[in-house]
């Protein structure tokens, strides 16, 4: 039987002075949050008998996760992330907030200040197209009556062909595959990029040992992600996943939800190619428009302060 002392009063206190309770300095909320995490932790070691080696390759493992700056994978891989989605969701209903284009998790791969267009932009560097498929990206950003919203911003990022991110993947161009674009009058953004590819977690990170060890796997399909915002709107954090992916449905991140399915057409025509400035004879279309909810609050209109690369711009 399970030796169990974590609710005695000593363990209590012991606790309590650790996350500071004891003390009138810090961060109260802080307090309260470790107070619980650290009494949680204690229940778990007891609950199921967790070993003393158990326990230190577990420190191990989150010293080695953040030395390859993978908590973020992690927590999108684990669904922690699509929790706080489906939460909000949750909060949303129970509030009368409802309609608009479904919101998906971020990702920890944005990037702050990409290059700023006005209503039509071109995203890639032109380093892939020996390989790459072009892709003409449009759509109109709505408000959830339907009517156009000029001067949204659409920022939007993708990887691609070998499914790498610029910034984070040295040997591409600043900002490769990120742009914002600002509607015109119309609510409408085109973007003309390359179909992304799909990624899997590196398989010698310590997301894809976690994902190993529970019989997972680490793919994503090919998807595009969104910030899109406006004046008086609510901010929308999203992305679309590309029909016919493998990985679809079975996103490791499980950020694929209904409503979040891009249409992708690909096109063999040379001389539409052409009209449209293309090298050979094969391109892709993609049409998705957006709905944003009006906001509730000023600060609705703001993405979150989660921390992310390049902050400041």
């Amino acid at each position: 039987m399970t030796v169990k002392v974590s609710h005695t009063a000593e363990i209590q206190d012991l606790f309590k002075e650790a996350s500071g309770l004891n003390n009138d300095q810090g961060s109260p909320r802080i307090k309260q949050i470790m107070l619980r995490i650290v009494s949680d932790a204690a229940k778990i070691i007891e609950d199921l008998e967790i070993t003393d080696d158990e326990f230190w390759k577990s420190v191990d493992y989150l010293n080695r996760l953040g030395g390859r700056n993978e908590a973020g994978l992690l927590v999108a891989g684990l669904g922690l992330e699509h929790f706080l989605d489906v939460l909000q969701d949750a909060k949303d209903v129970q509030a009368g907030l409802t309609g608009g284009t479904p919101r998906t998790i971020e990702g920890p791969l944005y990037v702050a200040g990409a290059p700023l267009a006005e209503g039509e932009v071109r995203m890639d560097d032109g380093s892939e197209l020996d390989s790459a498929t072009v892709m003409f990206l449009e759509g109109v950003v709505r408000d959830t009556q339907g009517a156009p919203v000029a001067g949204a911003v659409v920022d939007l990022w993708h990887a691609n062909t070998q499914g790498n991110y610029s910034y984070f993947d040295k040997s591409q161009s600043d900002y490769n595959l990120r742009r914002r674009i600002v509607t015109d009058a119309d609510g409408r953004y085109r973007a003309r990029s390359i179909v992304p590819c799909g990624y899997g977690c590196s398989p010698d990170g310590p997301t894809q040992e976690c994902l190993d060890l529970l019989g997972r796997h680490g793919q994503r399909p090919a998807h595009i992600h969104f910030f899109i915002s406006a004046p008086g709107h609510r901010h929308l954090t999203t992305q679309i996943n590309l029909a016919g992916e493998q990985y679809l449905w079975d996103d490791f991140a499980y950020a694929t939800r209904d409503g979040l399915v891009g249409d992708i057409k690909f096109v063999e025509d040379a001389a539409a190619a052409n009209d449209r400035g293309v090298q050979g004879s094969r391109f892709a279309e993609l049409q998705f428009d957006f709905q944003l909810q009006m906001a509730p609050a000023a600060e609705a209109e703001q993405r979150s302060k989660r921390p992310r690369a390049l902050q400041q711009a």
